[in-house]
């Protein structure tokens, strides 16, 4: 099985590090949002992009794609 990398900055990996503490019951989701600077309701929505989408979840959904604008046209210029 081949592993995706996944490029973390410090922000996410903090973020990351307190949903597992949640998800092995070492945190409660109030005490993480406490940490998070965030409301219990986007620690419950972050535990749930984490169960779907894996550590990938805390990172922001549009880093990587390139802008439109820098996109080859279609009549070549």
């Amino acid at each position: 099985m081949e592993t995706e990398r996944i490029a973390l900055n410090q922000r996410e990996r903090d973020r990351l590090k307190v949903l597992h503490e949640v998800k092995q019951k070492h945190l409660t989701q109030a005490e993480a949002a406490e940490r998070l600077k965030v409301t219990d309701r986007q620690v419950r929505r972050l535990l749930s992009a984490l169960e779907g989408r894996g550590d990938g979840a805390v990172v922001h959904g549009l880093r990587g794609p390139w802008p439109r604008s820098t996109w080859p046209r279609r009549d070549g210029r």
